[in-house]
């Protein structure tokens, strides 16, 4: 069977990576059972984070992430149990949790199920105040209308503060919506479509999106996003965040 004679969507460039779901590869990771991981973005390709989306058959397990990792998850379908720090939590579609490094956990499908998985590097301050583990649904945090546009809502899903060194947010745009510049800026993001579709501006490159697309940016990447289509889109987005660009 000829695939298209090598056609699709994904583009790697300098600064930017779309990444279509023609072009998943599964892998699985070692001390995992019955998961595997398509590994999305990692420091290989120079990110300071890894993005994974994690497909998990009924009662496999995500043991603890490394000592010095963090660690947050977001649930796209099925159920879950996270158990940590003594207290187990039922995890279903749009659930949430941020595992502080150090802490002991284990994240096991009741269901088959898929998970966004961000790991990173806590990277600390001189502060007495260490991150907590965070549980949650996403449609309990009240949405924010993005600059003044009441038809693109945000959800912060993370605190903000020097505690916390990255941020996650939620962002719906309704049909026709668009942000109203051309982003240029320090921080990095990882970016899943969880809904709908549009258009997408990386680096000097115009990109048609939609639904299970993931987009890397790197630093200082020119972005922009409009929604197209007839039903609203939205994205889960990933920012390294409260820290100072040469590590303080």
């Amino acid at each position: 069977m000829l695939h298209n004679l090598g056609k699709t969507r994904s583009s790697l460039k300098a600064d930017h990576l779309l990444q279509t779901p023609d072009t998943f590869i599964r892998t699985p990771l070692p001390g995992v059972n019955s998961v595997e991981f398509i590994v999305h973005i990692a420091p290989q390709l120079g990110a300071g984070f890894i993005q994974m989306t994690a497909e998990f058959a009924a009662g496999g397990v995500l043991p603890a992430a490394p000592e010095a990792v963090e660690r947050f998850l977001y649930v796209l379908e099925g159920q879950l149990t996270l158990t940590a720090e003594d207290t187990k939590y039922s995890l279903n579609s749009c659930c949430y949790a941020f595992i502080p490094h150090g802490t002991d956990h284990d994240l096991k499908a009741i269901s088959a199920a898929r998970v966004v998985i961000l790991e990173k590097f806590y990277q600390g301050l001189n502060s007495p105040e260490p991150p907590k583990l965070i549980v949650g649904n996403e449609f309990d945090i009240p949405s924010e209308p993005l600059g003044g546009d009441d038809d693109l809502q945000v959800r912060h899903l993370m605190p903000d503060g020097p505690t916390w060194d990255f941020a996650v947010n939620t962002m719906t745009y309704q049909p026709g919506v668009a942000l109203s510049q051309v982003e240029i800026h320090v921080m990095e993001h990882g970016l899943l479509m969880l809904e709908g579709g549009g258009i997408y501006r990386l680096g000097d490159h115009w990109y048609p999106v939609t639904a299970g697309d993931f987009i890397w940016m790197a630093p200082y990447c020119p972005q922009w996003f409009g929604a197209l289509g007839k039903t609203p889109a939205k994205y889960l987005i990933y920012k390294d965040w409260y820290r100072h660009p040469l590590g303080g």
